[in-house]
């Protein structure tokens, strides 16, 4: 066991070595160039995330940001029905704007309106401009409440995160890019599986951390930002800029590599590049990137009378065993509802008593818990530790069977069993598949009759 105390936002382990970063990627006057290619982008992602909130629609120019043809009033995200209203008054909007459009390409401009969209576009355009804008109408939900949310959430974590970066020889400034990913909400989830304030999948977040049934440090913003930093540095060194290797973040390593060998500079990319897989989002990652870092770096000249969450003072204890989360909180005085919010790696299965915390795991516990020294002795540790992980259950699906079906036989949530098996939105299943089945420790033995066998993690599912 040890313990690791940390007066900021969690604990970190920082080597700083005098000299070291003048070497290392990033490390130039400016890291961070805006070109002049990009400077309306930025100038649009930053009106968005500083003019206007969730409730307001821009609709514009996917291709040229700076032609922004109106703003419409949105219903609030979370009011009922908003999803409904919104996408009509979208698609009548866009509509507008594709008519005017079109009469434009065919030469006419027959109204004040008109007249107004084609000065959007300058004296130079012509009806092929009008042509191709037609289909390049896209809507832009404002972010400024949701911008000015995650500036609130990022203060207990922007600092410790700087760090990490420094410590990997990175620009700190890197830190700020889950603006752009997740607006620093740590239970961000994406369609896609994207998990966590820097939006990991589980593929890529398997490269660098624990992705399993009981932990997920996806979750966890220190321990995710670790890992983005390994995988932002070993695009830079592909790569060798940082505009590229931040679009790879999006983009991916491989389709940024190909964009590259196709166009050489990143400006040429940006103008130029056409793929596929290319499209608005990866096109725009870096701009808005820029954005969001200008934004946060000088909040107050957007937002008034903000003031950022304070970092959290807290300590890491490394488990020498596994151990249950309600012995542990029993043991440091500490509720179960804070040992999840400072350990949100930790997945529902632990936190239900279904798993025990795992062997090596560090907790993270609040500062106050370790006035009383006695509670971290090995010897009165070791009464908290058990040998072996907590057994799993198993059920073998049979031909007919729907996750839906499974769940209710069982006692249980359809969600918890698609998130326990990471299944799809839809719970697609086939014959003779092992699901794992997420069941509270008082309904074990009852499960065990229903073709389902407990075995230890690792091992080979058995089914009676």
């Amino acid at each position: 066991m040890t313990i690791q105390r940390h007066a900021g936002v969690f604990v970190v382990s920082i080597v700083l070595l005098v000299g070291v970063f003048s070497a290392e990627p990033g490390f130039c006057s400016d890291p961070f160039p805006e070109y002049e290619c990009i400077k309306p982008h930025v100038a649009f992602w930053t009106a968005v995330y500083t003019d206007y909130p969730t409730a307001k629609g821009l609709i514009h120019d996917s291709s040229d940001l700076s032609v922004v043809y109106n703003v419409i009033d949105l219903w609030p995200p979370d009011k009922h029905g908003s999803r409904k209203v919104n996408a009509k008054r979208i698609k009548i909007a866009k509509e507008k704007y594709r008519r005017i459009l079109e009469q434009l390409a065919g030469g006419a401009a027959r109204t004040p309106e008109a007249v107004r969209v084609a000065g959007l576009f300058g004296a130079e355009a012509n009806r092929a401009v009008f042509r191709r804008a037609m289909g390049n109408i896209r809507c832009q939900i404002g972010q400024r409440d949701r911008f000015q949310e995650g500036l609130l959430r990022s203060g207990a974590y922007i600092e410790a995160m700087k760090a990490i970066m420094r410590s990997h020889g990175l620009p700190e400034d890197l830190a700020y890019l889950p603006h752009v990913e997740s607006s620093f909400n740590l239970n961000a989830h994406s369609k896609a599986g994207a998990a966590g304030i820097w939006q990991f999948t589980r593929s890529t977040g398997k490269r660098f951390m624990t992705v399993e049934y009981t932990l997920d440090e996806r979750r966890d913003p220190i321990r995710s930002t670790e890992a983005a930093a390994q995988l932002l540095k070993e695009n830079y060194r592909k790569l060798e800029n940082w505009p590229m290797a931040i679009t790879a973040y999006n983009h991916g390593m491989a389709g940024m590599w190909r964009a590259k060998r196709a166009k050489g500079s990143y400006e040429e990319v940006f103008t130029d590049y056409r793929s596929r897989r290319f499209k608005f989002a990866s096109r725009n990652f870096y701009p808005e990137f820029l954005a969001a870092r200008h934004v946060a770096k000088n909040y107050g000249r957007y937002f008034d009378n903000l003031e950022l969450d304070e970092p959290l003072k807290t300590f890491d204890v490394t488990m020498g065993g596994h151990a249950s989360i309600t012995d542990l909180s029993s043991h440091f005085d500490v509720d179960i509802e804070t040992l999840r919010t400072l350990n949100p790696a930790l997945r529902r299965p632990v936190l239900s008593e279904q798993k025990y915390v795992p062997k090596g795991y560090s907790l993270r516990l609040p500062a106050d818990a370790a006035e009383d020294q006695r509670l971290f002795s090995e010897e009165l540790m070791q009464t908290l530790y058990k040998a072996h992980q907590k057994p799993s259950l198993f059920y073998q699906v049979r031909r007919g069977d729907t996750v839906g079906e499974i769940a209710r036989a069982h006692g249980l949530r359809v969600s918890d069993v698609i998130a326990a098996n990471n299944l799809d939105s839809k719970g697609t299943i086939y014959v003779n598949q092992k699901l794992r089945l997420p069941l509270p420790n008082r309904k074990q033995d009852e499960a065990k009759s229903l073709r389902v066998t407990s075995i230890p993690n690792g091992e080979a599912p058995m089914v009676d």
